[in-house]
């Protein structure tokens, strides 16, 4: 007979996140069980706190100049990629390789915090060099993806309209204003 436990769902579920040891007052891999309510919206990204504390800043920093030195290296590639493929009329026309690198960043975003839930500890090196740098490089529209997801996983419909509005409308706005600025002191 087969067995049907479905597969752990961290949204479901809840998260397990590294938290501290009272007695040692300290990140000692004591690990408590958050309920989706409990969790930020980033907290399948910070699954492997329990393993920061034992990197230096200045390792965690060259994790992520790494990462983000390939993954804005790899943007780029794309864009050539795209142009070349579709034409320069085509990729001008509609945005074609930055809907594709958000949505990639957004799919590799979704394995990997998968995989941090899953996993749970020991995978910090992974989040900072691949979900920090390389997908910051290529893509922060996958951090985005990955908060909204979770607030509609949670059930909070409305605030994460109002996030995914927000972040759309406030982001077209901040562009606009620097070129505004650019313009007058240009």
């Amino acid at each position: 007979m087969k067995s049907t436990k479905k597969a752990p769902n961290p949204i479901r579920d809840g998260f397990t996140v590294a938290a501290p040891n009272q007695e040692s007052h300290g990140w000692q891999g004591f690990r408590r069980k958050l309920t989706p309510a409990q969790a930020s919206p980033d907290a399948a990204l910070r699954l492997g706190e329990t393993a920061m504390s034992s990197y230096s800043p200045l390792l965690a920093s060259i994790n992520v100049a790494l990462g983000g030195g390939i993954g804005a290296l790899m943007r780029y590639q794309l864009g050539r990629a795209m142009t070349h493929w579709l034409g320069p009329n085509t990729v001008t026309a509609f945005p074609w390789a930055t809907l594709t690198a958000n949505v990639l960043g957004s799919f590799a975003m979704g394995v990997l915090a998968g995989w941090l839930a899953r996993h749970g500890t020991g995978g910090d090196q992974w989040r900072l060099f691949i979900g920090v740098g390389l997908l910051g490089g290529f893509t922060t529209f996958s951090s985005f993806s990955l908060e909204l997801m979770l607030l509609i996983e949670r059930g909070q419909a409305a605030t994460a309209f109002s996030y995914g509005a927000i972040s759309v409308i406030a982001g077209l706005a901040g562009l606009y204003l620097g070129l505004i600025v650019m313009r007058i002191a240009g």
